[in-house]
């Protein structure tokens, strides 16, 4: 195991990078916990799987270093790096045995094979496929094959880190909550550097410590899954986290005072953005209050989705999304008031600090 440190990294896929378009991933400055679990979210296209190949070495960065445990491992293979990668679609070998598939980096390695022996068996146990060992790779489902990807990395001692690359895509939903449950037992009685690459936001804040938000080549935030719930630091985070995501409304702001049309928000503080900021205002459909007090809705569609239901409607021309308990009894007239402890400003699409 060992922490990994991205040291100002970049990378274009073109030969001669000029702008700072031409980059697929921006600059991208910093340290993975030696044992720590993390996530690279994103949507496709936002350089989180080209970040991870970068990690494993499969890419190499136009600019900066990659570290582990302090030793400059940029230029070095995959193979040197000692990770284990786990990709979308598994690469297993079907004419093996399940037991051989996990016996053959260690024998590629010169293990003796008593240790092959012993640390196989120990593997199949906690993969859950020891009733397995001595069929065929070719007869299992894709949840089966996924786990002997994982057992591959699992069974060497020397491993830095596993990476994982959308592991759970052609797995049926409920084997996924079940790998994603034994993926963080894993992690908690091995203690391996993981980073598990997703699209999935359920994923993402189910299975890691700490989540890395990409949009656009850019980490735009780092932090707990509460933290990006909380204080999305870009507006981004506040639309992709979240179901439905956060209300981002365009209003003028007034020192502790947002004005959107005809209606007065109190903030919780004063923000004091750059001149000729755009600014908007930020609230979770958790925060918002449907009853007879506060400013006039307009009420579009009310879905009921079980436990609760998400009332749409339109505030001062503006879309709003309202989470309201499943017996909650709708005025007539609805109106909406926000919990300030749920209320956010933004400028240019970065959250501001709200002073006293």
């Amino acid at each position: 195991m060992a922490r990994i440190d991205l040291d100002h990294i970049r990378h274009s896929y073109l030969s001669n990078p000029q702008r700072d378009e031409d980059y697929a991933l921006k600059e991208v400055h910093h340290s993975f916990a030696d044992g720590g679990a993390y996530a690279l979210l994103g949507p496709s296209g936002c350089g989180k799987t080209s970040l991870l190949n970068i990690i494993s070495g499969l890419v190499a960065p136009s600019r900066g270093r990659v570290l582990f445990g302090g030793e400059d491992v940029t230029d070095l293979s995959t193979e040197r790096r000692n990770i284990a990668q786990v990709f979308q679609f598994p690469v297993i070998y079907d004419t093996m045995t399940v037991f051989d598939n996990l016996a053959f980096p260690l024998r590629n390695r010169g293990v003796a094979e008593a240790d092959v022996k012993r640390r196989v068996t120990e593997t199949l146990e906690i993969i859950g496929l020891a009733d397995w060992a001595h069929r065929r790779a070719r007869r299992l489902t894709a949840d089966q094959k996924q786990k002997i990807s994982l057992g591959r990395g699992l069974v060497r001692h020397d491993v830095n880190a596993i990476l994982f690359d959308e592991p759970l895509t052609v797995i049926d939903p409920h084997m996924k909550w079940v790998l994603r449950s034994q993926l963080k037992e894993l992690h908690k009685r091995f203690g391996y550097t993981m980073v598990y690459v997703t699209h999935d936001q359920t994923e993402a804040l189910t299975f890691a410590q700490t989540v890395v938000v990409m949009f656009e080549g850019a980490v735009v935030q780092i932090g707990t899954p509460a933290e990006l719930f909380e204080r999305p630091s870009h507006t981004f985070v506040g639309y992709f986290i979240g179901s439905p995501g956060m209300n981002v409304i365009p209003v003028d702001l007034d020192g502790a005072t947002a004005r959107l049309g005809s209606q007065v928000i109190t903030l919780p503080g004063a923000a004091s953005p750059s001149p000729g900021a755009r600014i908007e205002l930020g609230v979770r459909p958790e925060y918002v209050r449907v009853g007879r007090e506060g400013m006039p809705i307009r009420v579009l569609t009310v879905e009921d989705i079980g436990r609760h239901r998400i009332v749409r409607g339109t505030l001062e021309g503006s879309d709003i999304a309202a989470i309201v308990p499943e017996h909650h009894e709708l005025p007539s007239e609805p109106r909406v008031q926000f919990d300030p402890k749920g209320i956010n400003i933004y400028a240019n699409s970065w959250r501001q600090s709200l002073g006293a």
